[in-house]
């Protein structure tokens, strides 16, 4: 089935449930069994049985098969952050001794993460150039365990080779792991690209609605029970009401994003023409940096996208955001509304150097008329003037 389908038809099941269309919200701590035979049986590796509410219920595995379809993986699980499915994946592989490859223009928490808690473990980790590419090999050594990818970063929009990132790291026994909430099952097929383990911040498009909390692992079959065990050890567990409203958000996926792609290249030109911009940072337009390569390996982009101002009007910025209306102050995205902040991306960098030469601004364009959005921003920089 194609993609559109799938988030129609995959993770439901009319005929087991009296023909409810959705998967109804299961709540439960305690599984009762058959017999006491059932019930001292080992513990399932492959996490298909349900023998205890904290792992999953019906309705989480509806949302786990439903994502896991969606974008050719395995199997996925389901966590109650994207950080935390971030955590999971990143402990599944490394431990005391251990090296581990994060790429420079990974998400803040994640960064801080590896500081606080990683480090002072004893886990080496090495930040890389994002566009390292097939270099990657140079910085694998004999205890590195894994390769951590996101594409594009979140606040700087470099796009990863993904594909000769994997190749090398293959070629030496390591696996790639890869923050791919941006791409989305829907815009990015992670597993044809040589990504084994798919993390998402469900949090934003997949849930879409701006009210739920959730992160969702997906893998391919050989790390599979890894990565699940790791969660169980770590007692994670989704709540059920959250993974019945993930799968809501999860059918309107492609006709949002559709949506919402075309509005935020409908702003990212208008940006670009707009004199006191000097870049604007959206693989997805011609003439950026990253667009062959997201040309390449996605279907589709997100709504999120960042700009440079001119160094004139860098201390304006303030006054430019304070003016919007329409546009909220706020952390997060790929809910339905907009959002403006300042990223701070200088503070998150070790192994490179950002200074584009003016403030970054970081927009997620959501559901609004885009015409309505460009003319907010307008009042933005009218604002700019004044200040």
């Amino acid at each position: 089935m194609k993609k559109d389908t799938i988030l129609a038809h995959a993770g439901r099941d009319p005929r087991r449930y009296q023909g409810m269309v959705n998967t109804p919200v299961f709540r439960a701590s305690t599984i009762l069994h058959d017999d006491l035979e059932s019930y001292e049986a080992p513990r399932d590796e492959d996490y298909q049985r349900i023998s205890y509410g904290r792992h999953g219920t019906p309705t989480t595995r509806a949302l786990e098969e439903a994502v896991a379809r969606l974008e050719g993986g395995y199997r996925a699980v389901a966590l109650p952050s994207g950080l935390a499915a971030i955590v999971a994946a990143i402990c599944a592989f490394v431990k005391t001794g251990d090296h581990l490859l994060v790429v420079d223009s990974v998400y803040g928490p994640a960064r801080n993460f590896c500081e606080a808690r990683l480090k002072p473990n004893g886990v080496e980790v090495e930040y890389y150039d994002p566009l390292v590419g097939a270099g990657i090999a140079t910085l694998i050594r004999s205890n590195t365990r894994a390769v951590f990818c996101e594409s594009p970063g979140s606040l700087t929009f470099e796009m990863q080779d993904i594909p000769a990132i994997a190749a090398a790291a293959h070629a030496k026994g390591v696996p790639v792991l890869a923050d791919t909430t941006w791409g989305t099952p829907y815009f990015f097929r992670s597993f044809e690209r040589g990504v084994d383990v798919s993390i998402h911040a469900a949090t934003k498009y997949i849930c879409g609605h701006s009210d739920v909390m959730m992160g969702i692992i997906v893998t391919g079959e050989k790390h599979w029970r890894t990565v699940r065990k790791t969660v169980a050890d770590y007692a994670w567990s989704a709540g059920p009401d959250d993974c019945y409203l993930a799968l809501r958000g999860l059918r309107t996926l492609g006709v949002r994003m559709a949506h919402q792609m075309r509005s935020a290249m409908h702003v990212a030109t208008w940006l670009k023409a707009r004199p006191e911009v000097k870049q604007v940072l959206y693989p997805a337009l011609e003439g950026v940096p990253g667009h062959t390569i997201w040309k390449r390996d996605f279907s589709g982009a997100a709504a999120l996208f960042s700009f440079v101002m001119q160094s004139a009007h860098s201390k304006q910025v303030p006054a430019f955001i304070d003016a919007l209306e329409l546009f909220g102050i706020g952390s997060s995205w790929g809910g339905y509304e907009s959002l403006a902040v300042i990223a701070h991306a200088e503070r998150y960098r070790s192994a490179t150097k950002w200074d584009p030469g003016g403030t970054t601004v970081r927009l997620h364009i959501g559901l609004e008329d885009p015409d309505d959005l460009t003319a907010d921003l307008e009042r933005g920089f009218a604002a700019i003037a004044k200040a």
